[in-house]
């Protein structure tokens, strides 16, 4: 069984770190890097990529809302047609990271709000995905579960990798659960290991109301951003390799 590791990386802004990027892209095969919209800046960018090509990491561009202050993850009302230029723009900056240093941009995905919007709406989702095909149609479309995002990815004749989230529970539909409710975001690290060793052998997710799920993923992630993020990548890696290999989705989906 072949299954990506990844991780949000690139998130700090000017002299303020976030995450342990270094030691992360140790151990991730991919890395969805900020844009300098919801966190980053071009030093970060392009210090994040160089340091991903020399680890034969894959990078893609985590596309959010314009909001250094919350992170993104809070819900903006903008114009989908303005949103969809804010798509193209930070795809534009990474890809041209990723030029220079010699690297390539494999793929993108929705962060934070704004993935969460996309994800549970199909009219807000078909003319953001639409930009991704506009600007690269060779581009993989990187997402959770959602029916929205994973229509409107193949009706653009875009490839599509399901991302299983390790440390965030999800609702029965493969949506996830908003952050606001308790358990929301999952620190036990038992709990996340026994989500990720059901996921490999009996690709299924155990749901926020108790339900089984099927679930096929090509990806795992973990957030950067969380206490112990580094120590448990390592050990979802030692999980994942027991049960098959880490490949990136680039060569996956090739």
């Amino acid at each position: 069984m072949d299954i990506d590791l990844n991780a949000d990386l690139g998130e700090g802004f000017g002299p303020w770190r976030m995450g342990e990027d270094e030691s992360l892209l140790e151990i991730v095969s991919s890395a969805n890097v900020a844009c300098g919209f919801h966190a980053g800046d071009p030093v970060i960018m392009e210090r994040t990529v160089r340091m991903a090509k020399a680890r034969d990491v894959d990078v893609g561009a985590h596309v959010g809302f314009p909001d250094l202050l919350g992170f993104g993850r809070r819900p903006m009302q903008i114009d989908v047609k303005e949103l969809a230029s804010y798509v193209l723009y930070q795809l534009g900056a990474l890809a041209g990271m990723a030029r220079t240093a010699g690297h390539r941009m494999t793929h993108m995905s929705f962060h934070g709000a704004l993935g969460n919007m996309a994800a549970a709406d199909a009219a807000l989702a078909g003319p953001l995905v639409r930009a991704v095909a506009d600007f690269d149609p060779a581009l993989i479309v990187s997402t959770s579960a959602s029916r929205a995002i994973e229509d409107a990815a193949r009706d653009c004749g875009l490839r599509v990798a399901i991302t299983f989230l390790a440390d965030r529970a999800c609702h029965a539909d493969g949506l996830l659960v908003p952050r606001k409710l308790p358990d929301s975001v999952i620190h036990d690290r038992d709990i996340v290991l026994a989500r990720v060793r059901q996921l490999l052998a009996q690709g299924t997710v155990t749901a926020y109301d108790g339900q089984t799920i099927p679930m096929k993923a090509n990806s795992i992630l973990l957030h950067g951003d969380t206490p112990g993020a580094v120590a448990l990548a390592r050990a979802v890696r030692e999980v994942v390799e027991q049960a098959g290999r880490i490949v990136p989705i680039s060569r996956q989906l090739a």
